[in-house]
């Protein structure tokens, strides 16, 4: 299970507006290492990392004792195209997803809802990025 950022992973994260405090949803987080990154640089803000896979959230659950311990990270079973906010959790300011098929275009009729799912989950003004830019580009949620 990777532990470390990627040369790729790392320029995205560092290309993500982050500021302390941030509430952050990461999309297709897979064994978490993103979600990790951001979580150390967004301070007293909180992650949720969202998976479809249960086996992905498994291991990124394993490898996040001292974020799930802080309380500024959490992750969750659930495709993005299900995505609901629980009761009494507050939106989202920003969310992020890397090589996401119902995001970057290749299942156009997924992304649509997900679409849905993430504007329904961030605050007003929220914003979404994907990879596919120089490392990112910002996804409008307008239909």
């Amino acid at each position: 299970m990777p532990r470390e950022l990627s040369p790729r992973l790392a320029a995205i994260v560092e290309a993500l507006p982050l500021r302390p405090g941030l509430r952050v949803l990461e999309i297709g987080c897979g064994p978490g290492v993103a979600a990790r990154a951001v979580a150390r640089r967004i301070g007293e803000g909180h992650v949720l990392a969202i998976d479809r896979s249960a086996r992905a959230i498994e291991q990124a659950m394993a490898g996040s004792a001292a974020e799930l311990a802080s309380g500024h990270l959490s992750f969750r079973h659930v495709a993005i195209e299900e995505f609901e906010l629980e009761e009494g959790e507050r939106p989202y300011d920003i969310a992020f997803a890397v090589r996401v098929g119902a995001l970057d275009g290749r299942h156009p009729e997924a992304g649509h809802v997900a679409r849905q799912r993430i504007r329904s989950a961030l605050r007003e003004g929220g914003r979404l990025y994907i990879d596919g830019g120089d490392p990112l580009r910002e996804v409008s949620l307008d239909d």
